[in-house]
């Protein structure tokens, strides 16, 4: 049985829709207008135990709303949810103690003080045996190398130093399911790629189910197999990552070394230039015509290298979330 189970999700809000202007605000003291917006539209998707699922979505797209919703935080208006056989928003002590779930964007553990204190504060709340909380503490810290910093007040940290505190404090009750949403938010390339590494090790040792939302591309490529894509509320996508681009885009990008130098009107008929210089090209080909394409500039030109590509996964996501003229 899936661990989780979404079907037919459908969540609604609905804001007080002001116009400019002293008269239009004295008018919506007797009359208001409303409007209604679908953060999320009829979503349905299963997981499996110990997957690891990339979210994308522009901003908007209802991603952080339906991890609020798995995770209890929100109430959904239709729709049926289960999360290792509860429902979320009720809220339940044990459902609560095998999930968690982390936020880029804001701060769970306690600012004014050390690390230290608010993970003795959720040993407690989690009733953590102590045997486990150090077992836990101990290993978390020497994966993503932060034993030194769990005595400093939580304000003077670095933000990766603080992202790495916050994911400790979210693992120590060893959830089941994990919601990540933005885990890599603001941090330096060097941040984010620690940060990778641990999610990845962490849910292969602890084979935990994780939900990862992220604007960087290199999460989702380093990280997830499967990416579920989210616009205006409603499931655009879900499958493989490598399925996504075959999907949603009919070209491959060929690239040409030649051996002596080439003019650029040469090669126009073959393709969409992307890049040009003398001696290389980066051509946009239409995937039924590659082979055909190939061979024929094998043929006509003295040709050192020659390599046939996917176009860049973020290319891609450009391509769909993009504003349609």
């Amino acid at each position: 049985m899936s661990i989780v189970q979404v079907s037919g999700l459908v969540k609604n809000f609905t804001s007080h829709k002001k116009q400019p202007g002293l008269w239009a605000s004295m008018k919506s003291i007797v009359h208001r207008e409303y409007t209604k917006h679908t953060a999320v539209d009829h979503v349905s998707f299963t997981l499996e135990r110990a997957e690891l699922v990339g979210m994308l979505g522009a901003n908007g797209a209802g991603k952080t709303t339906t991890l609020k919703i798995l995770s209890g935080l929100l109430h959904p208006d239709e729709g049926q949810v289960n999360v290792m056989g509860f429902t979320p928003w009720e809220r339940k002590v044990e459902f609560r103690k095998n999930i968690s779930i982390v936020m880029g964007q804001r701060n769970q553990l306690w600012w004014d003080l050390p690390a230290a204190d608010s993970f003795l504060l959720n040993k407690e709340m989690y009733s953590i045996p102590q045997v486990d909380y150090e077992r836990r503490l101990n290993a978390l810290c020497e994966i993503l190398d932060i034993g030194d910093k769990l005595h400093v007040q939580l304000r003077r940290l670095s933000l990766g130093e603080r992202m790495k505190c916050e994911l400790i404090g979210a693992l120590l009750h060893g959830p089941q399911v994990v919601f990540l949403d933005e885990p890599t938010i603001g941090l330096d390339v060097v941040a984010q790629h620690s940060l990778r590494n641990f999610i990845q090790e962490y849910n292969r040792l602890n084979e935990t189910t994780i939900i990862l939302t992220s604007h960087y591309m290199d999460d989702i490529k380093a990280l997830c197999k499967r990416v579920i894509v989210i616009d205006k509320g409603a499931i655009l996508f879900d499958g493989a990552l490598e399925k996504l681009i075959e999907r949603f885009v009919d070209e491959k990008v060929l690239t040409v070394r030649f051996a002596a130098e080439v003019e650029k009107q040469a090669l126009e008929a073959f393709g969409s230039i992307s890049e040009f210089r003398a001696e290389e090209v980066v051509l946009r080909i239409p995937r039924s015509s590659v082979p055909h394409v190939a061979s024929e500039i094998l043929n006509r030109f003295e040709v050192v290298d020659l390599n046939i590509e996917e176009v860049p996964i973020e290319d891609v996501i450009r391509m769909i979330f993009s504003p349609k003229s």
